[in-house]
């Protein structure tokens, strides 16, 4: 078959190209070919038009500025994964969709605990559930469902694409989507034909155990102008960590606690469980009605870390650990047109529970090493028991929100669309730490004396309610000035009010700084005692945006974006009122960008460069009592190129990647003490020019997927590979110095498999080369103040082998 390779085909000859067109050509393929040649000739070409000229790529219709526009008129930094290119990189979770765009970056402490961030933006830290809002947006459909502590990690499944929109969105998508906004568009229901499908899928982790994947979709029309969809799925992941035997001595007691219950091989295994449904109603010829329900429960166990002085994928946990995360969303859009305006109503509730557990064993160490804090850990009857820790938290959120925006047509030389919104988000915290064996009936319990009162066992509790509210209105207006130049403007004007009220602390016998000896009053909180925090931020702004687009020709663009995005201000916990609430902090982003076509819509390359300032960043850190602070650091600056591209080289022979190239620092020093900075051994310091953390310098993905007949059927071949630079886990150079740089890593992924009929049958390994990556680093106390112990890295699954079935009606 070598004599079947493609080096004849000259793409640059082609009828109708013009001289610039034909030199890019010339380049493109001069630079490709070698590489394209080689491949293709160790792959069985059984027809000549497998190496003719592609018919081109797709049109992706987005919706990223609230009206259906062509991906490559929109001049936003913007990547779209259709419902095709989501089967065939066989994305099931946030995890693997990250992997696909160079601009997102994330930290992962396991299921439900995951905390995305774009372009650098990021002070670590943030996540948790007193602590700042996050700074990347997240939206199901129209309606948001960011969340404070952790993204919602949704099953995708069904989905009609994913947009990743890199920058400030503060214009339209508001005060969580100050660098970036992550739109997860689901299939809606279709009266105009029966549609089904179903997802078979069995695979085994290296090192670890067997998991499966069971998903299905039916679209059912009721009538002319209705329809049902609904939608499920089932999916074990194996685990492939290991909790090994090992044993503590707590000094102050001598007192020697080991795992001997607890040890398992493979046991951070999860099950996710969900549906969604969803009915269309077209009312007359310009309204349509759209509920929609969707709901999951995700079943987590053991922890998702391992610590390398153990061993590879190898812990030593004491106590339990387990996540209960289950989420419903109940949604409505109503879309109409009012003459010749459209008008969209979006509304939801949002309702999250997530119970879990959690062993603070090191934490205990730690104190009781520093502090001999163990010799007041006694039971009822004055004898010392095992000091160690641990968290059985229960979090409630809920989620309103409602916008309605009216948009004029598109046809007009000025268009524009105006919008309101508003949205509470409460969040019910429920945070005892438990001291003992784990089990109040046994006895092991301080005496009451040192217990919260009302809680035996309990040394300390968290007991919150805090509620964020926001109200903005919104207005963009997009102007043609001449043919093919284009401004627009937009600006957002908002309201914050956000409180934080409650309990947190020990008794009054156990410590008067935190706690019952605190209470500004003797009236019961909910569950707790008394009230010793009543905290509230507020705040009004306004997030503006400029944006001049320049169409060089009907596939080229360039546009010129100053836009600005912004987190609101909230409550420190601070009893007494030790710190005063934390201030907003804004992203001001300078962009230059192009959007393009070449080779007879063949190749699409897209781009941009940008410079974000960022303006009195929140960075969030565990101070005394692992308790989250704010602090408002001071300067930073993001400045970086990413691009994606996307290549038919043939009619069966597919390239697509991208890359982010970032440099992100520090241009003021963070020194929470200016009388201590720069002192060797503090804490709470990062001299300027420091790299941010969490988010490499570089990113990027490429992927090569070549279809070819094979008898009747459509067989195919499909390689992709991750690059993701190093990175730091914290700012400070005392927290960096204890958890060590997470290292650059490289992770390859293959597929092959036949289609025919509507069936699809695939072989898949994914991390082929059990490449070890370093997700995250981090320690159960503040690593700048207990260092010593031990400390966790978050790696990425091992090799996956996999074979998945599935069919559509």
């Amino acid at each position: 078959m070598r004599g079947n390779r493609p080096g004849k085909f000259r793409p640059w000859e082609a009828d109708g190209a013009g001289d610039i067109e034909r030199a890019i050509r010339h380049v493109l393929w001069g630079a490709a070919a070698p590489f394209v040649s080689t491949l293709l000739g160790y792959m069985p070409l059984a027809h000549a038009d497998d190496r003719e000229a592609s018919p081109g790529l797709a049109e992706v219709v987005v919706t990223a500025q609230k009206r259906a526009e062509n991906l490559q008129d929109v001049p936003i930094s913007i990547q779209a994964l259709g419902t095709e290119k989501l089967e065939q990189m066989n994305v099931a979770s946030f995890n693997d969709y990250a992997k696909l765009v160079p601009s997102l970056s994330f930290e992962d402490s396991g299921p439900s605990f995951e905390h995305s961030y774009m372009r650098g933006v990021v002070s670590g830290g943030a996540g948790q559930n007193s602590g700042s809002q996050p700074s990347v947006g997240l939206y199901l459909d129209e309606q948001p469902v960011t969340t404070i502590d952790g993204d919602l990690n949704v099953h995708i499944y069904d989905i009609e694409r994913i947009e990743a929109l890199a920058g400030p969105q503060g214009t339209l998508y508001g005060a969580s989507s100050e660098s970036g906004t992550i739109r997860i568009i689901t299939n809606k229901p279709d009266p105009g034909a029966f549609k089904a499908a179903y997802n078979l899928e069995g695979n085994t982790v290296a090192h670890g155990g067997n998991g499966y994947k069971l998903e299905g979709f039916v679209n059912l029309p009721l009538t002319a102008n209705a329809a049902v969809r609904l939608v499920g799925w089932d999916e074990k992941d194996a685990g492939f960590i290991d909790n090994v035997p090992g044993s503590v001595t707590f000094p102050s007691s001598g007192i020697v606690f080991n795992n001997a219950g607890l040890v398992r091989k493979d046991y951070n295994d999860v099950e996710t469980k969900g549906g969604r449904a969803a009915v269309k109603v077209i009312l007359g010829d310009n309204w349509t009605v759209l509920p929609q329900v969707m709901g999951q429960v995700t079943d987590a166990n053991g922890n998702f870390s391992y610590n390398p002085a153990v061993g590879d994928l190898e812990t030593v946990r004491f106590l339990p650990e387990t996540a209960h995360d289950s989420w419903v969303q109940a949604a409505l859009t109503v879309q109409g047109k009012i003459a010749d305006f459209d008008l969209v109503y979006a509304g939801a509730w949002l309702n999250r529970n997530l119970h879990s557990t959690e062993d603070y064993t090191d934490y205990s160490l730690f104190y009781d090493e520093a502090y001999g804090l163990g010799m007041y850990d006694r039971d009822n009857a004055g004898h010392l028991i095992n000091p160690a820790q641990w968290i059985v938290t229960h979090f409630r959120y809920t989620k309103l929100s409602n916008e309605l925006r009216v948009t004029s047509p598109q046809s007009w030389p000025v268009r524009f669309t105006l919008g309101l919104f508003q949205e509470r988000q409460v969040n019910y915290i429920l945070d005892p730490y438990i001291v003992g064996d784990g089990s109040d009936q046994l006895g092991s319990v301080p005496p009451y004396d040192y217990s919260v009162p009302g809680w035996p066992g309990r040394l300390w509790l968290t007991d919150q309610v805090r509620v964020d509210r926001d109200h903005a209105a919104f207005t963009e207006i997009s102007w043609d000035i001449v043919r093919n130049l284009t401004l627009n403007t937009g600006i957002r004007y908002y309201t914050y009010d956000n409180t934080l009220d409650g309990f947190y602390g020990f008794n009054s016998t156990y410590s008067t700084s935190e706690g019952v000896a605190t209470c500004f009053n003797d009236v019961p909180f909910r569950g707790a005692p008394c009230s010793d925090l009543a905290g509230r931020s507020t705040g009004s702004g306004n997030t503006p945006k400029v944006n001049l687009t320049y169409k060089l020709d009907a596939n080229k663009l360039i546009y010129a974006t100053w836009s600005k995005g912004y987190r609101p201000g909230g409550v420190n916990r601070n009893g007494g009122g030790k710190l005063p609430p934390y201030k907003p902090d804004y992203l001001t982003n300078y962009e230059i960008g192009w959007k393009t076509s070449w080779l007879d819509h063949t190749l699409r390359w897209n781009g941009a460069v940008f410079d974000e300032k960022w303006k009195d960043f929140q960075f969030s850190y565990l101070g005394p009592n692992s308790l989250s602070i704010i602090a408002n650091a001071g300067q930073a600056e993001v400045r970086g190129v990413e691009s994606d591209l996307e290549w038919a080289i043939t009619r069966g022979f597919t390239l697509s990647g991208g890359i982010s190239l970032l440099d992100p620092k520090l241009t003021q020093e963070y020194c929470e003490d200016p009388t201590l900075c720069g002192t060797p051994g503090y804490e709470q310091y990062a001299p300027n020019g420091t790299q941010l953390p969490i988010t490499p310098k570089v990113k990027g993905n490429l992927t090569g997927r070549y279809n070819f007949p094979i008898l009747k059927y459509t067989g195919y071949v499909q390689g992709s590979m991750e690059y993701v630079g190093s990175r730091w886990a914290d700012l400070r150079l005392v927290a960096r110095e204890a958890l060590g740089q997470e290292p650059a890593y490289a992770v390859a992924d293959f597929a092959a498999g036949f289609q025919a009929d509507g069936w699809t049958a695939e072989l898949y390994v994914s991390n082929a080369f059990d490449r070890r990556a370093a997700l995250d680093r981090y320690a159960e106390c503040d690593p700048a103040t207990c260092g010593t112990v031990a400390i966790y890295t978050v790696p990425n699954q091992p090799r996956t082998l996999g074979l998945r079935f599935g069919q559509k009606f």
